[in-house]
């Protein structure tokens, strides 16, 4: 017999929702086990109980799965894609059904973590858990001390104010510079929005560290499954 998993926890692992979110769902009756309302303390068996969210079954993982992946060019951070684009999840070999955490746009590289559990997918992707990602963009033209300060300090975007938690110029040369940003929020393309917007477009961005996790030795298109360390160094405060 398979272990049987708290409830709560389960839903988390889905990626549905938080296990708090999954709580309250409990509480509000909108939970149910075999078709019978449940209460928190209640276990689930992955192998032959039937979980319900709002009428919808809910995928019960028996085993937490997670994969650091360096993400080619072209590559979809997505599950499956309509057009036939390859996505970061036919990339690792698994035979868990498994979701990339958080985004990385297609023309953007570097590491993306690739997971079932969900409690870890919102500790990474809520910014108010403050995990960071560290970016090297290579954008046009020889970038200035004052425009590295003004990315800390805070960049005008149409959605509202956006700055990175530190910036740094790594590399000059005529006509390329090479910056180094980390960033808590994820907004939609926002490294490159930000650099747009101080007049440096990005010709290259590279996603080189998620929290304080990294691995130099992954070649593009190769992923690893993470440790109980890895996941440590990737959740640990700043």
């Amino acid at each position: 017999m398979a272990e049987r998993i708290r409830i709560q926890k389960a839903i988390a692992n889905s990626g549905l929702m938080s296990r708090r979110a999954a709580e309250e769902a409990m509480l509000e009756g909108r939970v149910l086990l075999n078709g019978e309302p449940v209460v928190l303390g209640d276990r689930v068996d992955p192998t032959s109980d039937v979980l319900t969210l709002d009428g919808a079954p809910v995928p019960v993982t028996e085993e937490l799965e997670t994969h650091l992946l360096n993400k080619p060019l072209g590559v979809i951070s997505t599950a499956d894609d309509p057009q036939g684009r390859p996505t970061v999840v036919k990339l690792v070999v698994s035979e868990r059904r498994l979701y990339p955490v958080g985004r990385l746009d297609a023309d953007s590289e570097g590491l993306i973590l690739v997971s079932n559990d969900g409690e870890l997918t919102h500790r990474v992707t809520h910014p108010s858990f403050g995990v960071t990602k560290r970016y090297l963009a290579e954008v046009d033209g020889e970038v200035s001390p004052a425009t590295v300060r003004s990315l800390s300090e805070g960049v005008a975007l149409e959605d509202g104010p956006a700055r990175a938690e530190s910036s740094k110029l790594v590399d000059s040369r005529p006509g390329r510079s090479l910056l180094e940003l980390v960033m808590v929020e994820g907004r939609n393309r926002e490294v490159r929005r930000m650099l747009e917007a101080v007049g440096h477009p990005v010709s290259r961005l590279v996603r080189t560290a998620i929290g304080g996790l990294t691995d130099p030795n992954l070649k593009p298109g190769e992923s690893r499954r993470i440790s109980a360390a890895d996941i440590q160094r990737l959740l640990a405060p700043r």
